[in-house]
């Protein structure tokens, strides 16, 4: 992070892209330039997003509108503590994590609250341990007060110590930590806490600071650090932690990429995307774009509620579904990209950048395609902050023969700052829209995601509780797309071995509550079974909820688990 370090001038630039022209699609294994190698037929992970989110994205007064953010499929947002007291770059302080939260429910993204934000200056000014002690008090009532609040998945009791901790004032940070987290834990024993937040993987400070915590019961839920310098460190700092917690015998915990690229890189959705291939890789929780410049704009994804070139890059990301596929990059610096393969649509999605010249992605593991495919290539530039790009730009749209499963697709002239996206079809019986939505893709609140060959794309969500409390009852946000204004019969995958009938809440857009029920199936994790219901869903963006335990409704029956909902 972080706000008052660096403060950069910005200005608008549009970056000229490859032209329609210039783009080939061969079954050539040995193309020009550097090669992104793609296997669809590779799935190593559910769909989740898991970068699909920032830090202080938010701002009072629904900012940006939920329409600018519902594609975009956030995951989770770091947001300042209640209260807050922070002033991010002179900016009057905002984000309150508890005021935003109707919206981020509302668009299906978690929250962390980060709590030293209470303080009104960065680097923290410390006052003392009373007036700290005080300040935890006040965060943690004030969200304990919020009982309709629900999206709220982590404390973040620290940021970046490794440079903000006033060890001659508060004493070692170690210690600060165990003490905070008591002090938490003894209100709010539910809520996992985050930490230790350093500005960068510092090898002998997380070995003192696990070795330390695990000593004294205080080891974090989620480990968090940011990723601040380069996208190349990523997976050597990912591999440095997982060496370094299994030789401390600890975990394997969720890790937390909370803030991450370079003040230049933030609005540059090339290397962006640099990030996001590498954090998918890396198979982290969560990840959010850093705040180095106006809060409440997803750190310039949008400007006045219109898109950016960046947002293009997160639409393209939100648009994911089915599995992550793999990604082999030509190495750790420079082209990447991340992939997902919708075996329901038969749909590859691909997106790449930080790529200069020709370069090329070979895609293999297309037979399921057909032996031929439709390709269609389109770009997005780094425009800035404060230029809006209305639309991507369409590179290529071709129909390509596959040869051994595979095809190339060659990119010339490509601009490093620029991301491309790569879309691969069959040449027919794709559905206009969406109608599957796999429940492993969804928003899960307090549920997990388990492997099932049964499964519709190969995976499920169970656990699905209720405890009667909105900080850890279960529940999942679908965020779907539709083309009219109608009712439409929503068909949802399940099981449920309870032997008797099971029930979750349905609502959709924040409406009523209406009840779904299960009747038993054979087994647990064994999926064929299917219930009907009808919805009446705007066009365009819709979010519908099924939920054991959610504020405003009492609480389901028995268990099921949720393989997919298709809305037809």
């Amino acid at each position: 992070m972080q706000q008052g370090r660096i403060k950069i001038a910005v200005t608008a630039a549009v970056i000229a892209v490859a032209s329609t022209a210039a783009v080939a699609v061969t079954t050539d294994a040995n193309a020009a330039g550097a090669t992104l190698v793609v296997n669809a037929a590779t799935p190593f992970r559910p769909v989740s997003h898991l970068a699909a989110g920032g830090l202080y994205a938010l701002a009072e007064g629904n900012k940006p509108a939920d329409s600018m953010l519902l594609p975009l499929k956030l995951n989770t947002l770091t947001q300042p503590a209640p209260g807050v007291g922070q002033k991010p770059n002179g900016q009057p302080p905002g984000g309150d994590a508890l005021l935003v939260a109707p919206q981020a429910t509302r668009v299906g993204a978690a929250e962390y609250v980060r709590m030293p934000d209470i303080y009104p200056d960065f680097p923290y000014k410390w006052v003392s341990w009373a007036d700290w002690n005080a300040k935890v008090d006040t965060m943690v009532n004030a969200r304990l007060a919020a009982t309709g609040t629900s999206n709220i998945s982590g404390w973040e009791l620290w940021n970046e110590p490794d440079w903000t901790w006033n060890t001659s004032s508060a004493g070692s940070f170690n210690a600060g930590w165990v003490t905070t987290f008591k002090r938490v834990r003894a209100k709010d024993a539910i809520t996992p806490i985050v930490g230790p937040s350093t500005a960068v993987y510092n090898a002998s400070f997380m070995r003192s600071f696990l070795t330390y915590a695990k000593a004294n019961s205080a080891l974090p839920d989620i480990i968090c650090w940011h990723e601040l310098t380069a996208a190349s460190n990523v997976a050597a700092d990912i591999a440095a932690y997982r060496a370094l917690e299994a030789e401390l015998g600890i975990g394997p915990l969720r890790i937390s990429i909370n803030e991450y690229a370079t003040p230049t890189e933030i609005d540059q959705p090339g290397p962006v995307a640099g990030y996001i291939a590498k954090f998918e890789r890396g198979g982290v929780d969560n990840a959010e774009r850093a705040f180095w410049y106006e809060y409440g704009t997803v750190n310039g994804l949008t400007v006045n509620n219109q898109p950016t070139g960046s947002w293009w890059l997160y639409k393209w990301y939100g648009d994911l579904a089915g599995n992550m596929v793999t990604t082999t990059p030509p190495s750790q610096t420079g082209f990447d990209g991340f992939a997902a393969y919708d075996p329901t649509r038969k749909i590859v999605n691909i997106v790449a950048g930080a790529g200069s010249g020709t370069n090329s992605v070979k895609v293999n593991g297309l037979s399921a395609l057909g032996s031929t495919v439709q390709v269609r290539v389109e770009s997005t530039p780094a425009s800035g902050r404060f230029t809006a790009v209305t639309a991507p730009t369409t590179v290529a749209s071709t129909t390509a023969t596959v040869s051994g499963g595979s095809v190339t697709v060659s990119l010339p002239n490509m601009v490093a700052t620029s991301a491309y996206h790569v879309v691969i079809t069959p040449t027919s019986g794709v559905p206009s829209y969406q109608q599957r939505y796999e429940a492993e893709n969804a928003a899960i609140f307090r549920a997990a995601r388990f492997a099932s060959s049964s499964a519709s794309a190969g995976a499920y969500v169970g656990v699905i509780d209720n405890t009667g409390d909105a900080r850890n009852a279960s529940y999942l946000d679908f965020i779907v797309n539709v083309p009219s204004a109608r009712a439409y019969t929503m068909k949802i995958g399940y099981a449920n071995a309870t032997g008797a009938t099971a029930t979750h809440g349905l609502a959709y857009n924040g409406g009523a509550w209406s009840t779904v029920s299960y009747p038993p199936t054979s087994a647990w994790g064994v999926f064929g079974a299917t219930v009907s219901v009808s919805v009446s869903l705007n066009a365009g963006n819709n979010v519908i909820r099924l939920a054991k335990g959610s504020p405003y409704f009492a609480g389901g029956t028995g268990y099921a688990e949720l393989d997919y909902i298709d809305l037809t």
